[in-house]
């Protein structure tokens, strides 16, 4: 599939800003589920944008301006080409060696309630995959997914105790689950696209930012699991950042000097540009 993504971050201050900082992880890497046909990120005011790579081999780029900045805005566009390769990332280049992501984080630790559903859900499956599907089966199905932007972020157990969330809450829930099960487990960000070829009830969220986790197995290595839409990533999924949780793969994180009052403006969309690849 090609996809075409389109996304506008826009910043007003009441008051001008005399310098401002943002830290982007919003550039995808190739592998063999994804290729990076174009690429742009534009800011609208004169700066200094520079790339770099983190620790989980993430493109990061970050872009700094002094002001006075009375508003600005960061325009992403880019066009990839996918294949469904049911959840597999293959083709990666992997910086980490994979024992790390069976680390907990704060978001990511569970409590007794996280560790007895890991438990009672997976009980009847009898290999790691099946054990995996199990649990974004069942976490699907007893969380509800809410949008970006109408709540704040929370840690896995409030989400699991509060029964919703937004994708990455139900992310991180899941890995909280695969960590305690003994398997390593990570986040990713991404965008998810519209697809005149599948239903919305098969892909509830979709055309826009989004984020599901990966777990390795021993016998097939990363597979993704987005349990927000209750299936292994496909053709529609593109794959952007990845790391231990949301902290280490946040799209855009910032400081800035002055500029109060500040108002936030997010447009994204992410939409198939063209008919689908077959898979080899």
């Amino acid at each position: 599939m090609r996809i075409k993504i389109s996304h506008s971050i826009a910043y007003a201050y009441a008051e001008p800003a005399r310098h401002i900082t943002q830290i982007l992880r919003l550039t995808p890497r190739d592998h063999d589920g994804q290729h990076v046909m174009s690429w742009r990120i534009e800011p609208n005011i004169d700066g200094r944008l520079r790339a770099t790579q983190d620790p989980f081999g993430n493109i990061v780029h970050t872009f700094s301006a002094d002001g006075p900045i009375a508003g600005m805005a960061i325009r992403i566009d880019g066009l990839i080409e996918t294949t469904d390769l049911a959840g597999v990332v293959r083709g990666m280049i992997e910086r980490v060696p994979v024992e790390v992501f069976r680390r907990d984080t704060l978001l990511t630790t569970p409590d007794e309630a996280l560790r007895s559903f890991a438990s009672d859900t997976t009980r009847a499956a009898d290999t790691p995959l099946s054990k995996m599907h199990a649990l974004m089966d069942t976490l699907h199905e007893q969380t509800t997914c809410v949008e970006t932007g109408q709540r704040t972020g929370l840690g896995a157990a409030a989400a699991f105790a509060a029964r919703e969330g937004i994708p990455q809450d139900i992310a991180h829930i899941f890995m909280a689950c695969a960590r305690h099960l003994g398997m390593p487990a990570r986040y990713v960000s991404g965008y998810v696209a519209e697809s005149d070829a599948l239903p919305q009830t098969t892909l509830p969220h979709a055309s826009g930012a989004h984020a599901w986790a990966e777990v390795h197995l021993d016998d097939y290595g990363w597979i993704g699991f987005d349990a927000a839409n209750g299936l292994c990533p496909i053709d529609t999924h593109v794959r952007i950042a990845a790391g231990l949780d949301y902290a280490d793969a946040a799209p855009v994180r910032g400081a800035r000097k002055g500029g109060d009052g500040e108002a936030l403006a997010v447009t994204v969309s992410a939409r198939e540009a063209g008919g689908r690849l077959s898979n080899q």
